[in-house]
């Protein structure tokens, strides 16, 4: 199976310049964790809820503060025509729930989940891939920046 058959395609975008605040609250209107941000066309960064939690408040950053100044900048990404195996391997390896997904002319076309891959078919290889993403630490650790 293809990332293109299980992805989400409604993707709601955030901007490097935006606050942490209507960030937040545009995450809350989508009950998302986890925004791509985009600038000037291109995928920039990822930001999620955790990000403005820790990155944020507990580094004493204010509502006013930037998606730039808490985002990951370092971005994952998997393409539309991967094999899902290979994909949920990545993410288990790389401790990652969600990779934005990008065609062959690196557009974001969509953004995909363990929930997305559990729900559409693939709960084998889930399982799997969440054993690795559970591991504690890893370079994604919020603690690690």
């Amino acid at each position: 199976m293809k990332v293109s058959n299980c992805m989400t395609t409604d993707v709601q975008i955030a901007n490097p310049e935006q606050t942490l605040q209507d960030v937040a609250l545009m995450m809350g209107r989508l009950d998302s964790g986890v925004l791509p941000v985009s600038e000037n066309d291109r995928l920039v960064g990822m930001i999620t809820d955790r990000d403005i939690a820790i990155r944020g408040v507990a580094e004493g950053k204010g509502p006013e503060a930037k998606v730039r100044d808490v985002m990951s900048i370092k971005v994952r990404y998997c393409f539309d025509d991967e094999d899902v195996e290979d994909v949920l391997h990545n993410m288990g390896d790389l401790q990652i729930r969600r990779l934005p997904v990008l065609n062959r002319d690196k557009r974001l076309v969509g953004i995909i989940s363990l929930g997305d891959l559990a729900t559409k078919g693939e709960a084998t290889g889930t399982g799997k891939a969440l054993s690795g993403i559970s591991q504690r630490g890893g370079e994604h650790s919020q603690t690690a920046h």
